[in-house]
Order: structure tokens, then sequence, then C-alpha cells
């Protein structure tokens, strides 16, 4: 199999567009949702878009396979709420391990396919590891300021069994992703990195954080500077940002992280911000432009788009990173 540490170094890789934007195009009901194995299921379902994956498999399947179409390298997963935590939502946390089993399975399928299509460009499948919807730095309550909605072994424990059931599902990198608070993050990273302990492996892994709004903070209140701290005892593939930010706003923080780090940088932004009613409205080609100011400055390594963007973003932004040579890093990052 190709490594992805080789590929990485002759060419700015592509990342994927944005799963729930993809899927919301299906415009599937409940029933739909539900299918025949969770029809008489009593909690409403509607919204799990990660249960689509055991109930609704070939529209994952196609939704991977639009965007390596457009040109992606690496796909995500359809894991971003693959945990315990994140199933309570739905009643559903015993069934964690099959969803990110099955998620990782579908992804990995498609991506050989695309790989014994066209050897010369092989694709990887990453293992989307979502933040929760849980804080462990901040109290949820403004009058009980010392109060966590959860602990750093709770995460630890929920993470670990999601990292467990993408690596036996057969992703090639774990992206932790959507960062508003790195103390989530490090207990994910420390599940990570004792599972590659206990099983004797090495595994990838891409960070990227999150910055929430023009302060240049992550919500948990880090700088870009003292995020990457927070995570550089961990030997990484990648680290950069995603979501919350279009391009052009990601930009001069994806520059200072570009500058600081020695590890492989990557961004995938959102299609501008979104209107009134939620929605993007960015067209690929404006995005295009706007990350190709990245390229020219050579900021990124890895590129692709989150909320709002689809297989035609992405193809754009294929098109354009084919023009330019990936971010130069020290000689001393350890890429063997």
């Amino acid at each position: 199999m190709s490594n992805i540490y080789q590929e990485i170094q002759k060419r700015i890789l592509v990342l994927d567009g944005a799963m729930g934007t993809m899927l919301q195009r299906y415009n599937f009901s409940e029933e739909d949702y539900r299918g025949q194995r969770f029809k008489d299921f009593p909690y409403p379902l509607k919204g799990n878009n990660d249960l689509l994956s055991l109930t609704q498999p070939e529209a994952i399947a196609e939704v991977h396979r639009k965007y390596f179409e457009a040109g992606a390298d690496i796909v995500e997963t359809n894991t971003f709420s693959g945990t315990t935590i994140g199933m309570a939502d739905y009643h559903m946390e015993d069934l964690v391990y099959e969803l990110n089993f099955q998620s990782a399975k579908i992804a990995k399928q498609v991506a050989e396919e695309f790989t014994k299509a066209n050897p010369d460009k092989p694709r990887f499948v990453a293992g989307s590891i979502g933040p929760t919807n849980r804080t462990a730095s901040l109290s949820p309550d403004v009058n009980r300021p010392e109060f966590r909605a959860v602990t750093f072994n709770e995460l630890h424990v929920a993470y670990k069994q999601q990292v467990e059931a993408l690596i036996d599902g057969g992703v090639d990198v774990l992206l932790v992703e959507t960062i508003f608070d790195t103390l989530n993050a490090k207990a994910c990273l420390f599940a990570i990195e004792e599972v590659k302990d206990e099983r004797q492996i090495d595994i990838p892994i891409m960070v990227s954080g999150t910055i929430t709004d023009a302060s240049g903070r992550t919500l948990s209140g880090q700088t870009v500077e003292a995020f990457l701290i927070s995570i550089s005892h961990i030997p990484l593939l990648s680290v950069g940002f995603n979501c919350a930010l279009g391009a052009d706003q990601l930009q001069p923080y994806l520059k200072r992280l570009s500058h600081d780090t020695e590890f492989f940088t990557s961004a995938h932004p959102n299609a501008g911000l979104p209107n009134a009613f939620g929605e993007y409205d960015q067209t690929a080609k404006q995005m295009q432009q706007l990350i190709e100011s990245y390229l020219k400055d050579g900021l990124v390594n890895i590129i692709g788009g989150c909320c709002g963007t689809t297989p035609e973003h992405i193809k754009a932004i294929a098109e354009v990173a084919a023009k330019y040579k990936p971010r130069v890093i020290p000689a001393q990052a350890g890429i063997s």
C-alpha cells in the first residue's frame, strides 16, 4: 500500500468536502433513517447522519465516490458524531463500534476501487473524529462555572472505542477535527496513542482545530500558537484548521500556523459564511480563487472543504492545487 507520507511530499493532497451538505440533497425521511432494521426504534432518528452508514450505505458510498471523482485524494468516514457521547442524543450508544466499523469499511472499499483504477494516484481514508457536543474546559451553566458536563476520562473512554473501530474498519489516517476545546482533543490523542501502543501499530494522525470568530481563538480561548503548542507533543502527520470560517477569514490564522510548525499543514474551510437561512452561497469558482492565495503563499500540504462544500467545490480546488507545489517544511520534521 502506498504510504501517505510519500504522497504528501509529492503534491498537495486534496481532502473531500462536506458529508452533511451532500446528504441533505437526498432529503431522507424519518423512515429512510430508520430503514428496516430500526423501523420500531422508540426514539426519533432523523438527523443521525452516522446511522445512514447502516441504513443507507449506498448513499454514503455514492458521496465518497463523487468526491473521489472530483479529485479528492482523501475522503473522511461518515463518523463525525460516532462516540457514545454523540450517540447518546439518539439512545444509540451501543451501536458506536458498528457505526464506525461499517463507515470505515464503506469508505475503504470505494478508495480501493479508485486506487486500483489509477495506481499512480492512491486514495486514502481518514477516520473522522468529531469534538463531541460537550466540552471538558468550560461549564455549560453560567451559574456554576466549576461544573463540567464531561470529564477527561469519559472522553478518553469514548474516543478509544471509536478509534479502535475505525482502525478495525481499515482507515489509513485518523482525523481529529473541528476542535473547539483542546482538552477534548488531548483526550482523543491520548486514546489514539494508547491504542497504538497496545496494538504495536503506527497510524498517521491529522489534527484540525476551529477558530470560532474574529478574535482568532478557539472556543476554549486558545490562540493559534497556544493550540499548536498544546498538541505538538504528539507525532502528527498534519495540523490545521477547518470549519467556522470561510477561506478568506481563515487565511491569516493559517499563515501563523504554517510559519510556526514543522508538521505538514491542512485546511478545509467552509464555503464562506452562512447566510440568514444557514445556507452557504459561495460558489466553487469563488472558493477556488480564495484557496489559490493559500497555494501561492505555500501555506498548505492538504486542502479540502468543510460546511457547504460539494464535489463541485472540491473539483475546483483540486484543479488549482495541481498547479502548485506543496508547502515545504524543515527537514527536522521527522519524515521518513
